[in-house]
């Protein structure tokens, strides 16, 4: 054999082991995915009707917000959308004031609500029958990669962080786990197992969600379905704490079905209507979940950085005439399952996390907490810190 023929016959031989150890991986997961899901349906049939339909209802919500973004009869509406969005990454925060708008997409565009407004309705209706429906555990698990709107790799990153945080609300109502520090520490090693398909355990730097190019672009173009599927992710963070301090004190006994009812008073009507207002601001784990952070870090870090791809990639989706999307979309996955850099310090991140405010976010799991206790958004606090950083002496 020469040499040219033996480095080809290792080269095959290096892919050969790499796909074996991915297809190892993926059916080891898929295995405890399954595993998880039977515990959940045990205790919680409702949570776990809900968990496979976020996924389907995520995955068509992608669809959504593509169909509408590439739809010619909201030419207009987008190239206003697209001009309003320029000219607030352009402005200072006095200026926005000044004008009227508040960089979260907040602006007098002369419509009542988002700038495709009966579309979006009609999506969200659509979304929502779907998301009251009941898909089974193969429907789930197959939501994302059969989505039209996002490749196969961003779809595997999310189907891996969904197996993930099923596996953790798993961990923590099964009693026959005592030790659930060590149970949880078990979970992340076997969830970064495949490094290409996970999130880093620490943050990214926070203000890549308020600053990348697209940023904002999902709230703006479509604020009913944000305040939808940021509920969605409210509800997967406010279940997660209320199973902690369930098994912390018993006065919380019935933590899952006080967030399940606050979940459905913020879902509301068909058409949004709600007295109980769906989150403004993307659902954090140190203001939803604290105990989950107390405990593990590592864990919430890894729900925190799931969610802001995920609102990252609706932003890609929904920001309008980009013809990029799939090279952007691959950037951000990119990032956040890098593991060395663009990092953020722990104190950054949980000022990141709290400054949205807890009522903002969508309130606490199981507490009270009335009206917000922050009179700004997450990027409006950020941009008045920035000004207050770059002032002269």
């Amino acid at each position: 054999m020469n040499y040219a023929t033996n480095r080809g016959y290792q080269s095959f031989l290096k892919r050969l082991a790499a796909s074996i150890l991915t297809i190892t991986i993926s059916v080891f997961s898929a295995a405890a995915s399954a595993q998880s899901s039977v515990e959940i349906r045990d205790q919680y049939p409702q949570l776990a009707d809900l968990f496979n339909a976020f996924d389907v209802t995520q995955a068509k919500a992608f669809e959504e917000v593509a169909a509408i973004n590439s739809n010619p009869a909201t030419l207009d509406a987008r190239n206003k959308l697209q001009m309003n969005l320029k000219m607030m990454a352009n402005m200072s925060m006095s200026e926005m004031m000044a004008s009227g708008m508040d960089h979260e997409g907040g602006m007098d565009m002369g419509m009542s609500g988002g700038p495709y407004q009966e579309l979006e309705v009609q999506a969200r209706i659509e979304l929502l029958e779907q998301m009251r429906g009941k898909h089974s555990d193969e429907v789930a698990e197959a939501a994302f990669e059969n989505s039209s709107a996002i490749n196969r790799h961003t779809a595997e990153v999310l189907k891996r962080g969904r197996n993930f945080e099923e596996r953790l609300f798993a961990i923590y109502i099964d009693e026959s786990i005592s030790d659930k520090r060590a149970a949880v520490a078990a979970a992340i090693e076997d969830y970064l197992s495949d490094d290409r398909h996970s999130v880093a355990t620490v943050p990214k730097e926070s203000t890549y969600l308020i600053e990348h190019d697209q940023a904002t672009g999902f709230k703006s173009a479509f604020p009913l379905l944000s305040g939808f599927l940021w509920t969605h992710q409210w509800l997967q963070l406010a279940s997660l704490e209320a199973v902690i301090l369930q098994g912390l004190d018993s006065q919380f006994s019935d933590g899952v079905n006080v967030t399940l009812e606050r979940f459905w008073n913020k879902i509301g009507s068909s058409g949004g209507m709600t007295m109980f207002p769906a989150p403004s601001e993307l659902p954090m784990a140190p203001a939803i979940a604290p105990d989950l952070y107390s405990q593990s870090p590592e864990a919430a870090i890894i729900i925190d950085n799931l969610n802001v791809l995920e609102t990252v990639v609706a932003d890609i989706l929904s920001f309008p005439n980009v013809e990029n999307r799939d090279e952007l979309m691959d950037q951000a996955v990119a990032l956040f399952t890098n593991k060395d850099s663009d990092n953020a310090e722990s104190m950054d991140y949980l000022l990141f996390a709290l400054r949205g405010g807890i009522y903002n976010q969508g309130g606490p799991a199981v507490g009270e907490l009335m009206q917000s206790e922050r009179n700004r958004t997450r990027a409006a606090m950020n941009m008045q810190h920035n000004m207050i950083m770059s002032s002269p002496q």
